[in-house]
């Protein structure tokens, strides 16, 4: 095959992996939305529920996520056994069951079983591992990218829809219609999600468990599963006090929540944007990445010790999320840029799992930093743990500006492998390479921008989806 027409199908994102990117992005989504609507209003409503207090409350908020963090790596390595869609679909209906056991819940350990259980269902992993099967290896980064992209949208709708949906269908309503969504994520994944020709390990997105050692021992990289642990801890300890301080200290009525949250999100979309291509294209990732985390503090500090308008809250959210965001961003490019070329898998699996424990003990610990001390010290805890984080971001070392690039090479003697590596890693842009004869993939370390395409694909077998 010629270089140019490589180069064709390479640059060609196949109509095959454009539907599987929109189906498994769609149930990414309504899982996020299912999740997340209750965020901006829990807090607010939660007195109804027999034996409430904001430590439980806070508990409920979180607990999701140390199911999640716990479970959805063996839910991606059981997927290798008994099939991606079967895993999903149980993990699926566990969500459903603890939606259902929230909506139907009278006391607030009712509502926090319920949310375990929806945590239970932690499919996150397996979706990426179907991801996988159904994208060839150099269009996997941009359908990662793609389901990325819509799990940012669906956190934004969910908090904008919470507080109306809240107010039409009240807090059970709203886990009825997680439960809901979570069937018609069912109904996307046997009707429009295609089923893969075969499921096989990929290294580039499944964790393996030979590598947690190795993996768990590297500083830069558990710099980075430190700060997604009090990212998300900080953001779920913040909605712990937040919605009360709007609505009591404010006097913005709890209908009218979505009101500053919609400009809020679309403006710190906006102001996001520019910090990541100045992160990226002027090679200043470390600096932007070190000044949102300051800027993080400074939201959480200005919640502290500011005041409580309106005006003066939502000021200070647009700035919180637009931080919030960049970080988000960030932090797995972060991950993808440091993890050796054949760990990036394990990476970001012990990464994930760590956001999902960070969710969790920041609701367990803001629940109980509120029922001490109010929403101040909600704040004063965030803040001290943002600033433990930027102190610690500060010693990271500078990224390398590279990207995990896959190349298919089909199977090889071992012996051949070194000579192999040494011919990838002369092509221009291959910073590192990593073959595994069996699995005849090629994990490399590119500079995109200085990559010589068509020598590089000169080594590749390429595959179509029919």
């Amino acid at each position: 095959m010629s270089a140019a027409r490589q180069t064709l199908q390479e640059d060609s994102w196949s109509s095959f992996e454009k539907r599987a990117g929109m189906s498994l992005a769609a149930i990414y989504a309504v899982r996020m939305i299912g999740l997340f609507m209750i965020l901006p209003v829990f807090s607010l409503y939660a007195d109804q529920y027999e034996g409430a207090t904001p430590m439980l409350v806070g508990l409920a908020l979180g607990i999701y996520g140390l199911t999640q963090g716990l479970l959805q790596i063996p839910y991606g390595m059981l997927s290798d056994r008994v099939g991606r869609k079967p895993m999903i679909a149980l993990g699926l209906i566990v969500f459903a069951l603890g939606s259902l056991l929230a909506a139907y819940a009278e006391s607030i350990y009712g509502v926090i079983g319920g949310r375990a259980l929806q945590g239970a269902g932690a499919v996150a992993a397996v979706l990426m591992a179907l991801a996988a099967d159904l994208s060839r290896e150099e269009h996997r980064l941009k359908m990662m990218g793609f389901i990325g992209i819509s799990i940012g949208f669906a956190f934004a709708i969910s908090m904008v829809a919470g507080p109306i949906l809240n107010q039409l269908v009240g807090m059970s309503g709203l886990f009825m219609l997680t439960a809901v969504l979570a069937l018609l994520a069912l109904l996307i994944l046997f009707f429009w999600v295609p089923s893969p020709q075969q499921s096989l390990f990929h290294r580039d997105t499944q964790a393996v468990p030979t590598q947690f050692k190795s993996v768990l021992a590297d500083r830069q990289l558990l710099r980075l599963d430190f700060g997604i642990m009090v990212l998300h801890m900080v953001l779920m300890a913040t909605y712990v006090a937040f919605p009360l301080m709007l609505q009591n200290q404010a006097g913005l009525a709890s209908i009218d929540h979505w009101k500053l949250y919609l400009p809020v999100f679309l403006l710190s979309v906006a102001l996001m944007v520019p910090f990541i291509i100045v992160a990226e294209s002027k090679r200043r990732m470390k600096q932007v990445f070190v000044g949102a985390i300051g800027v993080l503090s400074v939201a959480e500090i200005n919640l502290l010790f500011g005041g409580a308008s309106v005006w003066h809250l939502a000021i200070t959210m647009v700035v919180f999320f637009t931080a919030f965001n960049l970080l988000e961003a960030s932090l797995p490019s972060l991950v993808a840029k440091m993890s050796p070329a054949d760990r990036k898998g394990t990476a970001m699996g012990i990464y994930s799992s760590s956001q999902f424990i960070g969710a969790f003990i920041g609701g367990a610990a803001g629940g109980l930093a509120y029922e001490l001390g109010g929403a101040q010290a909600v704040y004063l805890f965030c803040s001290f743990a943002l600033l433990l984080w930027l102190l610690l971001a500060y010693s990271m070392k500078n990224p390398r500006y590279v990207s995990t690039y896959l190349l298919k090479i089909g199977k090889i003697d071992p012996s051949q492998v070194n000579q192999m590596v040494s011919t990838l890693v002369s092509v221009q842009g291959v910073a590192e390479a990593v073959v595994e004869p069996e699995e005849g993939i090629a994990y490399l370390k590119v500079e995109l921008h200085a990559l010589d395409k068509d020598a590089l694909l000169a080594y590749s077998i390429n595959e179509k989806h029919n």
